[in-house]
């Protein structure tokens, strides 16, 4: 079960955050739709994910900055999604000390694999020990036409 235990790291006059409850859902949602996957995102859905990952929010002062979330069982693996950092604040080291944090995480600590999809980062997650997959491996989903995937 993912544990409220929430941890906060400043840097300067930023705070990033694990805490939920510090979370303002409308300003995740305005924040993730400015990213090209985030459009199709409802206050609902929104709410049901972030009730069910480990979220990291940055915070310049109470204005919300970055985020990211990571889906897990805890014990095997994880799932990295909507990591975004506004575009006012990208190029300043900020996706690389949300991406270590969540590295850092003590939740996610000894899982086999760590996997994320990106359209434009690549070159961030190399930097921080990803790797692409190897060929033999085949990316395939399921997609449910109702809730708009």
């Amino acid at each position: 079960m993912i544990q409220d235990v929430p941890i906060e790291v400043r840097r300067g006059r930023l705070c990033l955050s694990t805490d939920r409850q510090r979370l303002d859902h409308a300003a995740v949602l305005t924040l993730l739709r400015t990213a090209y996957w985030g459009g199709s995102l409802t206050p609902e859905i929104l709410a049901r994910a972030i009730e069910n990952s480990v979220c990291f929010a940055v915070f310049d002062g109470q204005t919300l900055i970055a985020f990211g979330r990571a889906i897990t069982d805890l014990a095997t693996y994880a799932y990295w999604t909507d990591v975004v950092v506004a575009e006012a604040y990208r190029r300043q080291g900020i996706g690389r000390w949300l991406s270590e944090t969540m590295l850092a995480h003590p939740q996610l600590q000894g899982l086999r694999r760590v996997s994320l999809l990106t359209r434009d980062a690549a070159s961030l997650y190399t930097q921080l020990g990803f790797t692409q997959s190897a060929g033999s491996l085949t990316y395939m989903e399921h997609r449910d036409r109702d809730s708009g995937g």
